[in-house]
């Protein structure tokens, strides 16, 4: 069986993650794809829960192999992709698969599977509000998080290529919207 896909994009700090988590409390159908990253694992971080975590020989093993449905290379030796055994994980589970997943990563998965995929871009009110929500995650540096807004302003250019655009200011209002959109696509 191959369900439905739900991409979920934004740039870093939008609070994809935490949307993403309400759909999942609240649509039992949906199952969460684990992306697989070269990074360092943050404290709270769980290896096969919130990333599948590996070194960049390992990626780039998997990168030759085949292995990934989508992969980028997000900042320099920061590699990010979906591994093809995910989809497959929550396919055999009869489930649709929903991606917290970067800006550059959700255009490519719409582009695979263009009418079977929903794609909605978390808007964030301001690149001031941005900074000040990845700076009150305290878990990165003030160069990561620079790197990170200026990152931010390219894949908010990049916003038209998804289906839809929803506005993250206040959260309750956002997290509806996209519960309201993501609900009428699996019907």
């Amino acid at each position: 069986m191959e369900g439905k896909t739900v991409v979920i994009s934004a740039p870093s700090g939008a609070g994809k993650t935490s949307i993403v988590n309400f759909l999942l409390s609240k649509i039992p159908s949906l199952n969460f794809s684990v992306s697989a990253c070269s990074r360092e694992k943050r404290l709270d971080e769980i290896n096969g829960k919130d990333y599948y975590f590996l070194n960049i020989s390992e990626f780039k093993s998997k990168i030759d192999k085949g292995d990934f449905l989508e992969w980028e290379e997000v900042y320099p030796d920061q590699y990010y992709g979906t591994l093809n055994s995910e989809l497959e994980r929550i396919w055999s589970e009869n489930k649709h698969v929903v991606f917290d997943i970067d800006v550059a990563g959700g255009i490519n998965v719409k582009n695979k599977f263009t009418s079977n995929c929903i794609s909605i871009f978390i808007m964030p009110p301001s690149l001031t509000v941005l900074e000040k929500r990845l700076s009150d995650r305290r878990s990165e540096s003030l160069s990561s998080i620079s790197k990170r807004i200026k990152k931010s302003e390219e894949e908010i250019s990049k916003n038209q290529y998804f289906d839809y655009v929803v506005l993250n200011d206040d959260f309750t209002i956002a997290c509806n919207e996209v519960l309201a959109l993501v609900a009428n696509f699996l019907k």
